[in-house]
């Protein structure tokens, strides 16, 4: 076995060392008809899981690889579509690997949105409207990625935990950030999930929330796990419950060392 595997990472690595002089050869002949179109990756993605199965066997895990390396040349083109259609694919490959989902979700949610908010320069024919809509569309997509991806892997800590990330910073629901944050807790995510959970049930806008973020970090504050954020949202949800002052935390508000404003969408 060791064998093989030693094979064909020398036949892959050849193969990367004559890629461009193929990809020449390649191109004459279907200028010529001699070869036909390669499978698009929207071609894979409708395949489905048992007919990728039928087709790649115990392949299917060297060509989602491959199609995730072709991914990372597409999103230094800044080609945002067929990112997400090679990332369908390699989901579609291999949609145990929590990876793969967490990869392509950021790639949406955070690379592309970024890209039509910030990169006017780069992006000077559509206008401030137009790529705020792209923005919310983009982020969007990265969630409904996450979304795919658990339903694939329910058990993810990680994926639960990037889907209330996105929740919480880029498309500002709150509640469902700290359900999210909550489900990756129950699952034994990482440290600070249950803090991120309370913070975003503070930020929300409903006093059931606010009674969760005061539960979680009343409790974390008497377990001497405080910290200035902590703190910040503790005091912000006892002000919004009309917590008795008798009760309060005695700490003060911390001051933010650099103003604090949070950049949103464009609308």
């Amino acid at each position: 076995m060791k064998r093989k595997l030693q094979a064909l990472t020398v036949l892959l690595l050849m193969g990367v060392v004559k890629l461009p002089l193929e990809q020449r050869v390649t191109q004459n002949l279907r200028a010529q008809h001699l070869l036909e179109e390669p499978i698009s990756s929207g071609a894979w993605a409708t395949m489905g899981q048992s007919g990728l199965a039928a087709v790649l066997g115990g392949l299917r895990g060297l060509f989602a690889s491959i199609l995730q390396l072709r991914a990372h040349v597409e999103f230094t083109r800044v080609n945002w579509a067929q990112v997400d259609s090679l990332y369908k694919a390699v989901t579609l490959l291999q949609p145990r690997n929590e990876s793969y989902w967490d990869e392509a979700s950021w790639h949406m949610a955070y690379n592309a949105a970024g890209f039509y908010l910030f990169n006017r320069d780069q992006d000077q024919k559509r206008t401030p409207e137009l790529r705020g809509e792209y923005y919310h569309q983009h982020v969007q997509r990265g969630i409904e990625i996450l979304q795919e991806g658990l339903k694939a892997r329910p058990d993810s800590s990680r994926l639960w935990e990037r889907l209330a990330d996105i929740y919480d910073r880029r498309s500002y629901e709150f509640k469902k950030a700290g359900d999210a944050y909550m489900k990756s807790v129950q699952l034994g995510g990482s440290n600070y999930a249950l803090h991120f959970a309370g913070f975003a049930y503070a930020k929300a806008q409903d006093p059931e929330s606010w009674k969760k973020a005061y539960a979680i970090l009343r409790s974390e504050y008497d377990k001497g796990r405080s910290t200035p954020g902590l703190v910040e949202h503790l005091k912000n949800v006892e002000m919004y419950l009309n917590v008795p002052r008798e009760k309060r935390i005695k700490d003060a508000m911390p001051v933010p060392k650099v103003p604090q404003k949070m950049v949103g969408p464009l609308r």
